[in-house]
């Protein structure tokens, strides 16, 4: 895409709320990724240190995480193996684009976060609602990772206990809402409450380890099942034709790595619009060879009896297994205190520009804010999380969310920023992409709508 003329709008500045136009939302990336400092020196000679291929990898590991548990019930909802390879693959061609669009208007508008794109290429209101969507989707996926380490424990204690999982112990100290509530306050709360969270990095390649781990357990399973393991139905074909879309959040929280990418196309060697394409779709091609082979296997292994959450298909009893659940305990204890930073920062920009305070004046205030918005925060998420017990209800309600940061925000930046380019005369190159980009922004829409008023009156109601 070329890349015009015309400079990028930039009013993002024109606050009502606030005479000072410098203070705007915090760096949220991912904390993997070393940048350099923002400025036309820095753009201009490439001074970023991740190379083509550690940029792959980073990608890969914003993508892969949690939300593979879901992808078997996923392929279920959406009627088999078929239905949810084709959805996928059609996703797929919008996700990686709408990872280039931001790129794109990353470069055209000198920002170098995903919400700083949209606050300088389509203007005041669009960005507050891109930082409220980054804080509502934070939030959410932290209520469904104190979930799923409710999940996991529940099945580690049966195990270890060595009593069935549907007569329970009686212990109170195996009770599902105790070993959260200890879990969280002793191991998470002290980890999100740190100003800055550089340390988490070196736990990402445990998390890349641990899902490719829950992965190829997953596979293996299917390959060489257990005698006592036997689907209950497989369905060939969706139930309603509605299903299909109840599909799309699973799908979107699993692939929704576009908040992050923008730190990480910034970061590169060499932060072109071309090469970035190729990584994107190296990476993405990899994340759907992940997604399916769990999706796939999980799903042929227990047919339409999947759990939500497929590690609780399993029996408590099986090592492999357990080894698996305690991987993904550990990958969502590092996790949660990174998504809180994120949705951390996107407030604390909210609520410096809402004030009019700058951050070197708020430097004595700060501590004490900030340690009030992580313990309301983090009460708020395990108070959740302890009366919401299935985790696809809160991927449903997120995953619609995933789909605004996937199609709407991407779409609305191609065509703002084509409408901002300033031509004598529009090529069919030019219409092209404001159709993709108005058709992104319909199909995210529609997704977002479906999916949310399917969470409101289905799942949450029932």
């Amino acid at each position: 895409m070329a890349q015009g003329s015309g400079s990028i709008n930039s009013d993002y500045k024109d606050w009502e709320w606030s005479d000072d136009a410098g203070e705007r939302a915090r760096l949220l990336q991912s904390p993997s990724v070393e940048t350099v400092p923002k400025n036309s020196e820095s753009q201009g000679n490439g001074l970023g240190a991740t190379s083509a291929l550690g940029a792959v990898f980073i990608v890969v590991n914003a993508a892969l995480g949690a939300g593979l548990l879901n992808f078997p019930a996923a392929f279920s909802m959406a009627g088999g193996v078929a239905a949810g390879i084709a959805l996928q693959m059609c996703m797929l061609i919008f996700i990686i684009g709408g990872l280039v669009i931001l790129a794109y208007c990353s470069q055209a508008s000198n920002e170098r976060t995903y919400q700083e794109v949209v606050w300088a290429v389509c203007g005041k209101v669009p960005g507050v609602l891109c930082e409220v969507a980054i804080a509502v989707y934070t939030f959410g996926t932290c209520i469904a990772f104190l979930i799923i380490i409710g999940d996991q424990e529940d099945k580690i204690i049966a195990a270890l206990v060595k009593e069935p999982e549907e007569v329970g112990s009686g212990h109170w100290y195996t009770d599902r809402k105790f070993t959260i509530s200890i879990t969280a306050f002793l191991l998470i709360l002290p980890l999100s409450i740190p100003k800055e969270i550089g340390f988490q990095k070196y736990a990402s390649s445990l998390s890349v380890i641990g899902t490719w781990y829950v992965t190829a357990v997953i596979i293996i399973k299917y390959i060489w099942p257990d005698k006592e393991l036997v689907p209950v139905e497989i369905p060939t074909s969706p139930s309603t034709w509605t299903a299909v879309f109840n599909a799309m959040p699973t799908i979107c929280f699993g692939f929704q790595c576009h908040v992050s990418s923008v730190p990480v196309f910034n970061s590169m060697k060499q932060p072109e619009v071309k090469t970035w394409g190729a990584v994107v779709t190296a990476a993405m091609v990899i994340a759907l060879f992940v997604y399916t082979g769990t999706g796939v296997c999980g799903f042929l292994t227990f047919g339409a009896g999947v759990e939500q959450d497929v590690l609780m298909s399993y029996p408590s009893n099986d090592i492999p297994v357990a080894l698996a659940r305690a991987f993904i305990i550990l990958c969502v204890l590092t996790s949660y205190p990174i998504l809180h930073f994120c949705g951390r920062a996107v407030l604390e920009g909210l609520w410096l520009r809402y004030t009019g305070v700058t951050v070197e004046e708020d430097v004595v205030r700060e501590r004490r804010r900030r340690l009030l918005q992580t313990i309301s925060w983090f009460l708020l998420t395990l108070l959740l999380a302890l009366f919401i017990p299935d985790i696809g209800k809160v991927i449903s309600v997120i995953g619609g969310l995933a789909a605004c940061f996937i199609f709407v925000f991407p779409g609305l930046c191609l065509i703002q920023a084509k409408l901002s380019e300033i031509q004598e005369t529009r090529a069919i190159s030019w219409w092209d992409q404001v159709s993709y980009g108005v058709f992104m922004v319909t199909l995210g829409a529609f997704i977002f709508g479906q999916t949310t008023a399917n969470a409101i009156f289905v799942d949450l109601t029932a």
